[in-house]
């Protein structure tokens, strides 16, 4: 799949190289989670300037050092020392390098230091201050497991807090990304088959590239080559989320599992557990890992207890509601079966995804201040699924979704807005509308 966005990011990175080449030496972090199109970005990113790649693998500090040297030679035409064992010894080498002449340093997968020798950020952090203001290196450092980066650089007491002149969090693509990449691959597809993609990746450009590769792009294709045998899909949500939570992921993987189904507040998902408290995981999970977020009526007040809790990422919400949920299948390879019930779930599973994607194709137009749900906690007949406060004072949008226009009653709409405006919008104009497939 070619390149396709991130005009934002290169245009960020390209000023930054700049000013590093320029003036003296910056940092960058850029993180995201694992299959975003980082180490993607920040290559081309560099392309065409001196650079030195080095990919911390979990080996011994010596053996990355002696596999480091080389690459260093070969990017920069120097000499390395066949004596540097330590990676504090090497980026002292490479500073001292820096304040000579400019270049490029690319640390990937920076958290991995964590285990194998901690030391190395201390020891940068005295190196990079001494250096800093008299070198000209643009170093660009990045890692996939998102709990660890935020605490190697924004924890006040770890020794690389502040050092960071940058820090880019990669998101997956946006809609009009999505829209045009179906188009170069798929041109005659069908709606369903974009809100399918958006469904299964949530725009996370590894899967996308990797339908898009294998030229499997309507629905019915996308999911039978994602429940097949040795399929790199029926593990990915556990890879992805092992190494964030470590040795005691099960009772993350549990909640992560209720809300996937529906199971979305606190008591329901507590009981759910067999009434295990949970107050803590799930500050965790939306504070140190961003995986949920805590979702109110809209306007509600912050200490409110109508207090639902979503997954953000697309396709652990998938994972969790079908690969996870029936492990059973998949452990005795009858994929047909695990088919047959994601298909028959898929016009209820994507009628729900399909809100989440109207939600956000009203953040990315711009043209709104606030979106959200509405509801109230007593009367769950009065929800909205959508309403947009408009930028223009006193104005809003509540919206019905569904995915076939025909199963719309306006005047059930229209009851709820009016329930709506008595209750949070009395001097609001609110425009009311039904999205379907066919809006998208």
């Amino acid at each position: 799949m070619k390149f396709y966005d991130r005009t934002n990011e290169l245009t960020e990175l390209e000023r930054i190289r700049k000013l590093s080449f320029a003036d003296h030496s910056r940092m960058t972090v850029i993180t995201g989670r694992r299959r975003i199109g980082k180490t993607s970005l920040i290559i081309r990113s560099v392309e065409e300037t001196p650079t030195v790649y080095l990919f911390v693998g979990r080996k011994n500090e010596s053996t990355l050092c002696r596999e480091f040297a080389p690459e260093i030679a070969r990017a920069l035409n120097v000499f390395v020392p066949e004596e540097i064992r330590t990676f504090r010894s090497l980026f002292q080498y490479m500073m001292e390098l820096a304040s000579h002449r400019a270049f490029n340093l690319v640390i990937d997968e920076f958290q991995e230091f964590l285990n194998i020798n901690e030391s190395v950020y201390s020891d940068m952090q005295n190196i990079w201050d001494a250096y800093r203001k008299k070198s000209k290196m643009n170093l660009i450092v990045s890692g996939s497991v998102y709990s660890l980066m935020q605490r190697i650089f924004q924890d006040k007491g770890e020794p690389l807090f502040g050092r960071a002149d940058n820090i880019i969090k990669l998101s997956a693509f946006d809609i009009v990304t999505l829209k045009e990449i179906m188009r170069d691959y798929r041109p005659e597809h069908a709606n369903d088959d974009l809100l399918a993609l958006y469904a299964f990746t949530g725009g996370v450009p590894k899967y996308v590239e990797l339908f898009c590769d294998n030229r499997m792009l309507s629905v019915d294709e996308m999911i039978g080559f994602m429940v097949r045998e040795n399929s790199s899909f029926t593990d990915e949500g556990k890879n992805l989320l092992v190494e964030e939570f470590g040795k005691n992921y099960a009772t993350y993987f549990s909640i992560l599992s209720a809300i996937s189904g529906g199971i979305n507040t606190q008591p329901e998902i507590e009981a759910a557990l067999g009434g295990k408290s949970i107050g803590g995981h799930l500050k965790r999970l939306i504070e140190d890992y961003d995986l949920i977020v805590r979702v109110r009526p809209l306007l509600a007040k912050e200490g409110a207890q109508s207090v639902r809790y979503e997954i953000k990422d697309n396709f652990l919400h998938f994972w969790f509601n079908y690969f996870d949920r029936h492990r059973s299948l998949i452990e005795i390879k009858n994929f047909s079966a695990l088919q047959t019930i994601i298909r028959e779930d898929y016009p209820t599973y994507s009628g729900r995804i399909l809100e989440r994607y109207f939600k956000q194709q009203f953040a990315e137009s711009h043209e709104y201040r606030d979106i959200g749900t509405w509801w109230e906690s007593k009367d769950s007949q009065n929800e909205i699924d959508i309403v947009a406060l408009r930028l223009e004072k006193n104005k809003a949008v509540a919206c019905e979704v569904k995915r076939q226009r025909k199963n719309f009653k306006p005047e059930l709409l229209a009851a709820k807005v009016e329930h709506l405006k008595h209750k949070i919008l009395p001097k609001y104009a609110v425009e009311m509308r039904c999205l379907s497939l066919e809006d998208m």
